[in-house]
C-alpha cells in the first residue's frame, strides 16, 4: 500500500517539517491524521509517525546547532522531566473518555494562545520582561515535567505546550522557545518509537518516507525562523493553535456523534 501512497507520505512529512521548523512542534497533528485517512490504523498512524518526528526533529536541531541556536542544557532540563512525567499523562489518558480529551485539548491550545498574548499585554504595561520568581533551573524542570504530563495525556509529542509555557513562564523569546522545544521532541519522539516499535507497531517503509519529507520541510524552516521578527513568528504561532483548536474541537464533535461512550 505504501507505494501509491509514497509521494503523499513524503509531501505530508515536508509539511509538518516546516511546521516543526517554524513552530517547535512534533508534526504528530498533521502526520497521524493524513495517515488515517489514508487506511492505516490510529495505532500504525501515531507510531510511524513517532519515526518521523524523530528523523525530522533531529535533521532540524543538527541544522540549529550549526548555526548556534541549539542549547543542550535547555534541552536535557525541559527533556528528561518530559520523559518520565509523560508516564503519568499515559496513565490519566484511561480516565477519560476520547471526546473529553479532545475538548481538553482545545481549550488548552486557546489557553495557550491567550498566556502568549497575556506576557506581550504585560511587557507592553510594564515596559519591561516579567520577573522571574523562581530559579531558571528549577523553574525549567517543572516546565518540562508539566509539559510531559500534558504530552501524554493529549498523545502529543508537547511542543505547543512547551513552547508556551517557555515564553510565559521562563520569559524565553519565542524563536529560542521553538528552538528548545525541537529539541526535546527529538528525546520524546525517540521513547515513543522505540516502545511502538517494540510492540511492533511502526511501519519503518512510510515512516522513513514521512521523515525524509520532514528533514527536507525542517531544513527550510528552521534557516528562515531566525530571519523573522519576533512578532511575526509570535503571529504564526497563534493563528496556527487557533487552528488546531478547531479541528481538535471537530474531533471531539464527530466521537461524540459517533461514539458518544468512547
Amino acid at each position: 500500500m505504501v507505494f501509491p501512497n509514497s509521494l503523499i507520505l513524503t509531501l505530508g512529512g515536508l509539511v509538518a517539517g516546516i511546521l516543526a521548523g517554524f513552530l517547535g512542534i512534533g508534526g504528530g497533528t498533521v502526520l497521524v491524521p493524513l495517515m488515517v485517512a489514508l487506511g492505516y490504523t490510529p495505532l500504525q498512524a501515531v507510531a510511524t509517525s513517532s519515526l518521523a518526528i524523530a528523523i525530522a526533529s533531529i535533521s532540524g536541531s543538527i541544522q540549529n546547532w550549526r548555526m548556534g541556536y541549539f542549547d543542550s542544557q535547555r534541552v536535557i532540563y525541559l527533556g528528561l522531566p518530559a520523559l518520565f512525567t509523560a508516564q503519568i499523562g499515559v496513565y490519566l489518558t484511561s480516565k477519560f473518555a476520547s471526546y473529553q480529551l479532545l475538548t481538553a485539548f482545545g481549550l488548552l491550545l486557546l489557553t495557550n494562545i491567550y498566556l502568549v498574548d497575556l506576557k506581550k499585554h504585560l511587557i507592553h504595561l510594564t515596559n519591561r520582561e516579567p520577573i522571574q520568581w523562581i530559579n531558571p533551573v528549577i523553574a525549567r524542570v517543572c516546565t518540562g515535567g508539566a509539559a510531559g504530563i500534558l504530552a501524554g495525556l493529549f498523545s502529543v509529542g508537547g511542543g505547543v505546550i512547551m513552547v508556551t509555557m517557555q515564553v510565559f513562564l521562563l520569559g524565553e523569546p519565542i524563536k529560542v522557545a521553538i528552538q528548545t522545544s525541537l529539541g526535546v521532541i527529538i528525546l520524546t519522539a525517540i521513547s515513543a518509537c522505540l516502545g511502538h516499535t517494540l510492540s511492533n507497531n511502526v511501519l519503518f517503509i512510510e515512516g522513513t518516507l514521512l521523515g525524509i519529507g520532514g528533514s527536507l520541510g525542517v531544513q527550510v524552516s528552521t534557516r528562515i525562523l531566525p530571519k523573522l521578527p519576533d512578532n511575526t513568528v509570535s503571529l504564526i504561532f497563534r493563528l496556527t493553535l487557533g487552528l488546531l483548536s478547531i479541528y481538535v474541537f471537530w474531533q471531539a464533535w464527530q466521537v461524540l456523534h459517533n461514539n458518544p461512550l468512547d
